[in-house]
């Protein structure tokens, strides 16, 4: 599973508190607990799964359907485009004002490989916390306890990870992930291929919980007048 955001955002437009994290935030891989003179080998979570378990992973299996609306505004234009995806059978329905389109992932065609460019895309922005645990076998990763965000200025997180080079859509992207101490996006920079300078910096905000999936339903960009905001969200469990 890969992001695809400068297909989506060019092909439409051009489209806690300062550092206080303790110490049991800082996730790594396995840890040696000494408890009553035994040691116990435990599991804890790796960043990646705890920014992930932060907006509600564990409830993940529950999810038969998600349907929501991508939406874009910049200045006086707007876009959108609504999907509903039934995970467990991989299905997924593209729905916008020309047209509306279905397919199983599972056999991607050339009648809807553009509809799921489009779908890997809006669901990356819907759901990048769960990507960070989906696709964790497709990238290598940083995880910096103090850096700056772009937006804010605030010292935070932050964690990036690189995208091999092979595979997905768009291969070799990377992202700079920035959070505080509760582990929930508060920024991101996209940089395309890796690049050093950002290709795209916008805000996570105005999370809200469904049906235990968290979900930061607007991203403002750093300059301009340009929103990412999802509409019409619904999350229906078993």
């Amino acid at each position: 599973m890969k992001n695809i955001i400068l297909l989506s955002i060019f092909s439409l437009f051009i489209i806690a508190c300062n550092q206080k994290t303790k110490k049991e935030y800082k996730y790594e891989n396995d840890t040696e607990e000494v408890t009553d003179s035994e040691t116990v080998k435990s599991k804890i979570p790796t960043t990646a799964e705890a920014i992930a378990n932060a907006n509600g992973f564990e409830n993940w299996d529950k999810v038969k359907e998600i349907k929501f609306t991508f939406n874009v505004d910049r200045d006086s234009s707007h876009y959108e485009r609504t999907w509903s995806w039934k995970p467990k059978k991989s299905e997924v329905t593209l729905t916008t004002a020309e047209d509306t389109i279905s397919y199983k992932r599972t056999s991607i065609d050339s009648t809807s490989l553009k509809a799921d460019q489009g779908f890997i895309n809006d669901k990356y922005w819907l759901l990048a916390p769960f990507n960070l645990v989906w696709d964790q076998d497709s990238f290598t990763s940083e995880h910096q306890v103090k850096a700056v965000a772009p937006i804010s200025n605030k010292e935070m997180q932050k964690f990036t990870i690189v995208y091999n080079n092979e595979g997905g859509y768009t291969p070799g992207d990377a992202y700079d992930f920035y959070f505080e101490g509760d582990f929930k996006i508060k920024e991101w920079v996209f940089r395309e291929k890796n690049k050093k300078e950002p290709s795209l910096i916008t805000s996570w905000e105005d999370y809200e919980n469904f049906n235990g999936i968290k979900i930061a339903k607007t991203h403002k960009r750093n300059e301009g007048n340009w929103k990412l905001h999802f509409t019409n969200i619904e999350v229906i469990t078993e």
